[in-house]
């Protein structure tokens, strides 16, 4: 007759159940995989299968039960770091609507809004399109398998018994992660700012033929010729745009191995 101790059951349970807590909190924050257009079994799916995965490969966990004290500080510190690392993902795709929100307000465009699933919210229509180009090329680059990827490596810098809340060290890690979410304003005014120059210019070139021949009706024309002049430039950079976001999401997998070294 088959028979399992409660032992064995606590070690088969924590086996599978502190890896699927970290890969849970990634997907449930990191760029497409926390899309709201992905359903919930879905994501929870597909962290059980990485976690079937992964689970034999990481070795003995923690002599802790599953629902004692010391288990569930465990899963909180595994929901921490996965969450940490998602919205560090995150903060990479944030640099990308900023130049969206940049050159939408340059244009004149800053009262167009769109529903944005992924942010819960309205956002610029111009940020919603260089966010939209964005996952694709994520996709394209094989981003999510490399965020994945991260993710498992993580297991090694960061064991499952590790308390990213019981030490000063662990701070670092955070510290981190915050000083990364600068490189939002910074990396997006870097990848806006040859629209936004050239917008610039156009609206003081238009300012000058105002002073010069106020019969014309700037106001009229003025808004038609930013919007024309925008879309022309950003179809210009479209070439040049798509490495830069490749660009972005490799330091966004690199930080994303600081911060967990940090943790």
């Amino acid at each position: 007759m088959f028979s399992v101790t409660y032992a064995q059951l606590n070690v088969w349970l924590t086996a599978f159940l502190w890896p699927f807590v970290r890969i849970l909190a990634l997907i449930a924050t990191a760029p497409l995989f926390s899309h709201m257009a992905i359903q919930v079994r879905v994501k929870v799916g597909l962290a059980a299968f990485v976690s079937l995965i992964v689970a034999p490969t990481l070795g003995a966990m923690p002599a802790v039960t599953v629902f004692s004290a010391a288990g569930v500080l465990i899963i909180v510190n595994q929901f921490l770091i996965g969450a940490a690392l998602g919205v560090t993902m995150q903060v990479a795709f944030a640099s990308i609507d900023a130049a969206g929100e940049f050159i939408g307000m340059q244009m004149g465009l800053g009262f167009a809004m769109l529903y944005d699933a992924r942010a819960g919210g309205n956002s610029v229509v111009i940020s919603r399109f260089l966010n939209t180009i964005a996952m694709l090329a994520f996709l394209v680059f094989d981003g999510h398998l490399q965020v994945i990827a991260a993710l498992i490596d993580t297991f090694q810098s960061v064991p499952v018994s590790a308390n990213v809340l019981g030490s000063a060290v662990y701070a670092r890690g955070w510290q981190t992660l915050a000083s990364y979410g600068a490189s939002v304003f910074s990396t997006g005014l870097l990848l806006s700012l040859p629209v936004v120059t050239a917008l610039l210019v156009t609206n003081l070139a238009l300012g000058i033929l105002n002073r010069a021949a106020p019969q014309i009706g700037i106001f009229q024309i003025g808004f038609p010729v930013t919007m024309m002049v925008g879309l022309l430039l950003i179809q210009l950079m479209m070439p040049n745009m798509i490495p830069f976001f490749q660009r972005i999401f490799e330091s966004g997998v690199d930080q994303m191995g600081r911060v967990a070294a940090a943790l």
